[in-house]
């Protein structure tokens, strides 16, 4: 990882969430941004990955001492982030519920289930936020069939108004084969090299069918 200075001005966390808004931003960048800096030895991003890593392990549920004795922590970082996670115990209002936080291809079917029954093919869009929480989910396109054209500018436009920092890509094959096509093939890479230029990612694309699902990622195919 490159240190604070060596980024462009876009990439760098205060920045992104000034032009993108927080939700942008992966918890790494979330936490090198409240704590600003690194040390001689250890670059922000190095630190931040450290305490990504302890709050992954404890939940919210951590210590000034937990904080400190991470090299690099001092007092002052470690009030840093314990006055923010305060401030948001104290504050926050949770306004559409839990949202779902999609860390691998699974995670994504409850949202699509519905595509199972459908007898043309359906192309849905789910928007996800810097911690991959779902923001949205869209209908791009309803083809014919077995049959259906999306281009990656249908994709994104949502995507760029929702200040997404990621999405992930459904469809449906009617035909129940979960092989995927080299019509499908192509789609994906045009939609992440897309996604390159935007700095929106595209996290993965998967094929349902009534027997199962297919994750392009999973296959190498992304």
């Amino acid at each position: 990882m490159k240190r604070m200075r060596e980024l462009a001005s876009c990439d760098r966390p205060r920045e992104k969430i000034a032009h993108k808004g927080a939700r942008a931003l992966s918890d790494n960048e979330l936490i090198a941004a409240i704590i600003g800096h690194g040390t001689p030895d250890r670059d922000v991003f190095s630190l931040a990955k450290d305490i990504a890593r302890l709050f992954s392990q404890r939940g919210g549920d951590i210590s000034y001492d937990d904080l400190v004795r991470l090299p690099g922590v001092g007092q002052s970082k470690a009030s840093q982030i314990l006055a923010s996670l305060e401030l948001a115990r104290r504050y926050l209002r949770n306004e559409e519920g839990s949202r779902t936080r999609v860390q691998c291809p699974a995670d994504i079917l409850p949202l699509v289930a519905d595509l199972n029954g459908k007898n043309q093919e359906h192309f849905v869009c789910i928007t996800l936020n810097g911690a991959h929480e779902v923001i949205e989910r869209r209908t791009i396109t309803v083809g014919l069939l077995n049959h259906s054209l999306v281009h990656p500018r249908e994709v994104y436009a949502d995507a760029v108004t929702d200040r997404a920092a990621a999405v992930v890509c459904v469809h449906n094959h009617p035909s129940g084969s979960l092989e995927p096509s080299q019509q499908d093939l192509s789609i994906t890479r045009q939609l992440k090299e897309a996604g390159e230029i935007l700095g929106i990612r595209l996290l993965d694309h998967v094929i349902v069918a009534r027997s199962g699902y297919t994750s392009l990622r999973e296959k190498g195919l992304l």
